[in-house]
């Protein structure tokens, strides 16, 4: 795997570019070698009708995690080409994680994993979904 630099302040100027980032609040809280860790707070306007983070803001934050994490191996000029997920049981809490890490890696794409965590007030992580994704330079 190659290793780039990873800028943690470019790559939250990217995040705030993201208008519909912008919208959920996410931000990105860790961005390194490797991994990337996205958070948003969790709020009724992010749940379906039953109370749980709807699936689609769960699979956003995974799309968005493994896309930084492989930024970080392969540049900023990244897109994503596809992302499987698996939800595990509802999510509920304070706080949404999506915590990304690179699995493998070459010169145009990386592959990565990403789990996602619903975090209560106490810091008590419960993960709610699973997510893999590939992402390739965008030239």
């Amino acid at each position: 795997m190659t290793s780039l630099t990873p800028d943690l302040r470019l790559a939250r100027k990217i995040l705030d570019d993201q208008p519909f980032s912008v919208l959920v609040g996410a931000r990105l809280e860790v961005f390194e070698p490797g991994r990337a860790v996205l958070a948003l707070d969790i709020h009724d306007g992010l749940k379906q009708q039953n109370g749980f983070v709807h699936g689609g803001v769960l699979a956003y934050a995974a799309d968005n995690a493994i896309t930084f994490a492989a930024g970080t191996v392969l540049g900023p000029a990244v897109l994503t080409s596809g992302v499987t997920i698996s939800y595990v049981r509802p999510a509920v809490g304070a706080t949404l994680e999506a915590e990304a890490t690179v699995t493998s890696s070459g010169r145009r794409q990386a592959i990565c994993r990403c789990d996602i965590y619903a975090v209560e007030v106490d810091g008590v992580r419960t993960l709610c979904a699973v997510a893999q994704g590939s992402v390739l330079t965008a030239g």
